[in-house]
């Protein structure tokens, strides 16, 4: 091993120990002895001449000399696994793996149909199929691909709007039946209501349409929007999804539809590093055209 390759593994451990907050959790990661990523550690330390961590109360916490090597370890990271993801091979059937990433309604409810065809035509490419409500950082290599319902904000991705997805208020028809309709959207707190628990993005895109639903007003909380839907389905109360998800059920009823609907974005996201790779750019464009056919429907 010659000594630009034992500092690039050096930076790499030192990113990873960034991005996981201590040495035992990034040793799991990659498969090393403690002692070892804390070798790498102190000889990366002793070349910049700088300590790198400062042990803090939620584990080891980046100083500013730390601060200023991470975007250059990003770009080292994404250089090396584009590299390696060119090298495994493209042959003339694309092959490999893709990790791809979503919210756990779109990861449930849209991307198993959208994605059947893709597996059909390129049965050799493995697909790791992320469901989470928090973003993944494409740029820190949790995912090849994400589809973001927020615009993405970081630099070096390659990024497509899709369209927007038109979200309303729905109940099951039973409950409609036994609490009646609603004939204004002030009437919302006399109802049993799905909502969030403890999500701030949820409170401040409420206040952004003219809510002004407290956390308190929701009869069954939760922060994960799959069990909300699902809880919706159930006929537990009113809550909102996605209008053509709640098509597919015949059983749901879309209420104060004349004041109640809105649209939020539907963005496709991929690493610029990856557009080169060949199984990832294939399902990046299928991915582009039937979400695209979906959100139009």
């Amino acid at each position: 091993m010659n000594d630009k390759t034992a500092e690039w593994s050096h930076y790499r451990s030192f990113l990873v120990v960034v991005q996981e907050g201590s040495l035992s959790a990034a040793a799991r990661r990659l498969r090393l002895t403690q002692p070892t990523l804390g070798r790498h550690i102190d000889a990366l330390e002793q070349q910049l001449g700088r300590a790198l961590f400062a042990r803090g109360r939620n584990g080891l916490e980046p100083t500013e000399a730390a601060l200023a090597l991470i975007p250059h370890a990003e770009a080292m990271d994404a250089a090396a696994e584009a590299l390696l993801r060119e090298a495994s091979g493209e042959s003339a059937e694309p092959s490999g793996t893709i990790r791809v990433t979503a919210s756990e309604v779109v990861g449930c409810e849209i991307l198993p149909q959208v994605l059947r065809p893709f597996r059909q035509r390129y049965p050799a490419i493995a697909l790791e199929l992320v469901t989470s409500d928090r973003v993944s950082n494409l740029l820190l290599r949790e995912a090849d691909i994400a589809i973001r319902m927020t615009e993405p904000r970081q630099n070096a991705l390659v990024a497509r709007h899709l369209g927007q997805v038109k979200i309303g208020l729905f109940a099951h028809r039973d409950y409609v039946k036994h609490n009646g309709d609603l004939t204004h959207k002030d009437e919302l707190a006399q109802h049993a209501l799905v909502g969030f628990d403890r999500d701030e993005t949820a409170v401040r895109t409420m206040r952004e349409y003219g809510f002004k639903l407290e956390r308190g007003d929701f009869g069954l909380r939760t922060d994960n929007n799959a069990a909300q839907m699902e809880s919706i389905r159930a006929g537990l109360g009113i809550g909102a999804m996605q209008c053509r998800i709640a098509a597919q059920y015949p059983d749901l009823v879309q209420v104060l539809k004349s004041s109640v609907e809105f649209e939020l974005p539907m963005w496709l996201v991929m690493h610029e590093s990856l557009r080169s790779v060949r199984r990832v750019r294939l399902l990046f464009d299928h991915l582009a055209e039937a979400l695209q056919d979906w959100v139009a429907d």
